[in-house]
């Protein structure tokens, strides 16, 4: 990754107060996750969220943004999706993730749907996704590819979704995503220097400069604590994105090696 690109960093939320502190704070896409088709028994027993948002929520986070880009992540293609997808563009929305595609035909049939009218970011989450990345990048609207760990781990049966980073997985999504000349991203990160996650952050920061990834969403643990200042924090994370950026191979290669051996290691999901 070439230092000075912009890292794009994506909130979600329905919070109004949230997302105007977070668009003082810098935070490049604010909105809601829709997604709820199918997710609840894929995701079950691990412990992971659930969104409440609704359509509707994107009218009062749209009133307060300033500079942020209005986000939204749709369900998965299905009879709905026309309609869910023209309620949130018409609410604003300029960015749309699609989760769960499958293939270049899902690809292809969200682009026509979203219509030249937003940002198009793909959620590569299952192995079936990535096994045709080399199709879905060459369908022509794309815009963004993002990797989600929590279902792409499950789809490949691995204990934890950290293990999904492991064995060149990311990093060769990364080349085919880079070598078709468009943005990537993957997962969530937490604040700065927060060694208390299963995963400390700053080895996850490396694996966003190893990779060449320019995108990432804030993780609930980035608000654990209580009176976070945005402000701060997210300061503090574009220095340690840039830091890191800035490291030689070789050590970003030993973060990597340390991050695939505690992920190994991890009790939590």
């Amino acid at each position: 990754m070439v230092s000075g690109e912009p890292f794009v960093l994506t909130l979600w939320t329905a919070d109004p107060q949230l997302a105007r502190a977070a668009d003082a704070a810098g935070v490049d896409r604010i909105g809601v996750d829709l997604e709820h088709l199918g997710k609840r028994e894929r995701q079950a027993a691990r412990g992971t969220w659930i969104s409440p948002h609704t359509e509707e929520d994107l009218d009062a986070l749209a009133s307060v943004l300033a500079r942020a880009r209005l986000f939204a992540r749709v369900n998965p293609l299905n009879p709905d999706s026309e309609r869910e997808i023209e309620s949130v563009l018409a609410r604003g929305a300029r960015v749309l993730m699609l989760p769960m595609l499958m293939s270049a035909a899902d690809a292809a049939g969200f682009v026509r749907l979203v219509g030249s009218r937003a940002t198009t970011v793909l959620l590569v989450e299952h192995v079936k996704a990535l096994e045709s990345l080399h199709e879905i990048v060459r369908v022509p609207g794309v815009d963004e590819i993002h990797i989600g760990l929590n279902d792409l781990a499950i789809s490949l049966g691995l204990r934890n979704r950290w293990m999904a980073l492991g064995n060149g997985r990311i990093a060769g999504a990364a080349a085919i995503v880079h070598e078709a000349a468009l943005p990537f991203g993957f997962g969530g990160i937490g604040r700065a220097g927060d060694d208390s996650l299963p995963i400390p952050a700053d080895l996850i920061y490396a694996e966003y400069a190893r990779t060449g990834a320019t995108a990432a969403i804030l993780s609930r643990s980035f608000f654990a604590s209580d009176g976070v200042d945005l402000s701060v924090e997210i300061a503090r994370a574009r220095a340690a994105l840039e830091w890191w950026r800035g490291r030689a191979r070789e050590e970003l290669d030993a973060a990597h090696a340390e991050l695939d051996r505690r992920a190994s290691q991890a009790a939590v999901w």
